[in-house]
């Protein structure tokens, strides 16, 4: 039995930790603080992930255990930083369970991790996986990315299952991109569905995206292959049709004509897509993300609806 500390209470870590649980580890869930795990405590189960209690042998706290093998940090990449600095973790791996780039730095989260807590040994799970799906032991499959073999092993042996299976990769670079574009490729998704431009809309904004992001892999160095994968295309698909997908729902709303001012105030979870637009168009630089770039401008409020979409569609006929 391994000792594994997951950081981050939201509905992604309690689904990671009933997952480590279930493998038969000893876990134990950090919360944010010491009134968010008492909370958890007593009703043993998150608010955030409802209908899923927890097993009385699954530990809750509000700091990281010192003796834990291995650290998984599912909270949303604008929040990692801060609870890396906080929460000091011991020595040893590191698994990111987050997507997104970090605004301002424009960082991805491994690389935020290097900042924070240089010469650790990293890797990042990603995928497609809704957290409540992950919590009913329904089937799935993940991706571990990191440059070490021994590490990226370490987590698929630990974490792994007959219903969650994970598959190993050695481009982080890519497998983070994937998590974190297609987050705003399902803005522009929902958008157009929220808009009424039907299903064949849809199908060929997605398509374009991935093209999008597999532009901007290669110009980051990471490979066109990963982005075909499951950090890829399969999360691409999820987020861009699963009705349980943030980013795609906030889009949704923002094609029917709600204000992304009242969408943010409705809702109590994080919707990376909106930070991590502006962030990721900042990074690419002089690399061609029409749909990104869109997704940007209509977020910041520069352009409306009916102007990204005409400003899309309007793009001069080329060789696909």
């Amino acid at each position: 039995m391994s000792k594994v500390a997951i950081i981050g209470a939201g509905a992604w870590g309690t689904a990671l930790a009933l997952q480590a649980s279930r493998v038969g580890h000893d876990v134990t869930l950090v919360a944010r603080d010491a009134g968010k795990a008492a909370a958890i405590v007593e009703m043993r189960a998150s608010k955030r992930l409802p209908g899923h209690r927890l097993p009385t042998e699954l530990e809750v706290g509000h700091d990281i255990r010192v003796d834990a093998e291995l650290s998984f940090w599912a909270v949303p990449t604008q929040y990692l930083r801060s609870s890396l600095l906080r929460l000091t973790p011991a020595s040893g791996a590191l698994v990111v369970c987050a997507k997104g780039v970090e605004a301002g730095t424009r960082l991805f989260p491994l690389e935020v991790v290097e900042q924070v807590v240089p010469g650790r040994s990293l890797a990042v799970l990603t995928g497609p996986n809704f957290a409540h799906e992950i919590a009913s032991g329904l089937p799935a499959a993940a991706v571990v990315a990191s440059a070490d073999a021994v590490l990226r092993a370490r987590v698929q042996a630990m974490l792994g299952s007959g219903t969650f299976r994970l598959y190993g990769n050695d481009d982080p670079i890519g497998a983070q991109l994937g998590g974190a574009a297609k987050n705003v490729i399902a803005i522009a998704a929902g958008t157009v569905m929220g808009a009424g431009l039907g299903e064949n809309a849809r199908a060929a904004l997605v398509t374009r995206g991935l093209g999008e992001i597999r532009r901007l892999a290669i110009a980051l160095g990471g490979r066109p292959e990963t982005v075909m994968g499951l950090s890829g295309l399969g999360d691409l698909l999820l987020t861009c049709t699963g009705a349980a997908s943030r980013n795609f729902s906030m889009g949704y709303a923002l094609g029917e004509g709600q204000s992304l001012s009242k969408i943010l105030e409705s809702r109590s979870g994080v919707t990376e897509g909106v930070m991590t637009a502006a962030a990721l168009v900042a990074r690419a630089s002089d690399v061609e993300l029409p749909i990104c770039r869109a997704v940007a401008d209509l977020l910041a409020g520069v352009k409306t609806v009916d102007q990204v979409i005409t400003q899309l569609l309007s793009r001069p006929q080329r060789d696909e």
